[in-house]
């Protein structure tokens, strides 16, 4: 019988199956069957590393349901653990990503930011709403709101999601309420996993210069997660325009183990 070799790492509530090797094999069906929390290993996420020639690993994210994700930042820092390097640089479809060690957390440069839109008029169950759009590496909407921890996240996220203004490609879905001047809590509906992740790498960053555009001071936002962590998102800013962005947060090791395919 056909084993893998794999690493469980998570990265504040976002966890991955990590595994450094080539396959022939359905990498759709295979991220499926690892990722099913019930007859598999169970993750958000598999991540497959493999060698570079532009950079020191490439990362390729399939999300739980098999499909193929351009950019995933709290798998990018689970991947930097993974090396054991102090700092690397990673491809990945988005782009090449940044990383580093800094005090016993993993941080990653993000590509820069496109593609960003502010108040965007939809209609959802029959309320109007205005929504903010930014791709961080993958596409992500942006709602504030108020009474964050009482809103049906799933079903609002999955109504987002699917909503015609954002197909074929579908979005990410980010509700955001300020807290403070620099402080944002989010909760996140993440396309591929269709459901609400504990946390969310490149939709806390949409979220924190969404927040900064909308008139938060300073380049550096905490953006406090569904599991409790809070992630740092550092950036610079010019005009409407964002280079330099950061994402900052702890990543560790779960366990290792053997996959029987």
């Amino acid at each position: 019988m056909p084993k893998v070799n794999f690493t469980k790492m998570v990265a504040s509530g976002n966890d991955f199956v990590v595994v450094d090797a080539n396959f022939s094999l359905d990498l759709t069906r295979m991220a499926r069957l690892i990722c099913d929390r019930k007859f598999g290993i169970g993750a958000d996420g598999l991540l497959l590393l493999t060698e570079s020639k532009k950079a020191d690993i490439k990362m390729r994210i399939f999300n739980a349901d098999g499909s193929e994700a351009q950019m995933c930042g709290n798998g990018a820092r689970c991947a930097a653990l993974f090396t054991g390097k102090q700092a690397l640089a990673i491809e990945t479809k988005a782009g090449l990503i940044r990383a580093k060690m800094s005090d016993g957390a993993v941080k990653i440069k993000l590509t820069d930011p496109k593609e960003i839109k502010l108040d965007l008029p939809i209609s959802v169950s029959g309320r109007e709403l205005r929504v903010n759009f930014i791709n961080t590496g993958v596409p992500h909407t942006v709602i504030f709101v108020e009474g964050l921890e009482n809103l049906d996240v799933p079903r609002l996220g999955r109504e987002i999601r699917f909503h015609k203004q954002f197909s074929p490609a579908g979005t990410n879905v980010d509700l955001v309420e300020a807290q403070d001047r620099d402080i944002i809590n989010v909760r996140t509906y993440e396309r591929g996993v269709e459901d609400e992740t504990l946390a969310c790498g490149t939709g806390s960053v949409a979220s924190a210069l969404i927040f900064s555009l909308k008139g938060a001071r300073g380049n550096k936002i905490n953006v406090r997660t569904k599991s409790g962590e809070v992630l740092k998102v550092n950036f610079k800013k010019e005009r409407n325009k964002f280079r330099d962005v950061w994402l900052e947060g702890k990543a560790r090791i779960v366990y290792k183990g053997e996959y029987y395919v």
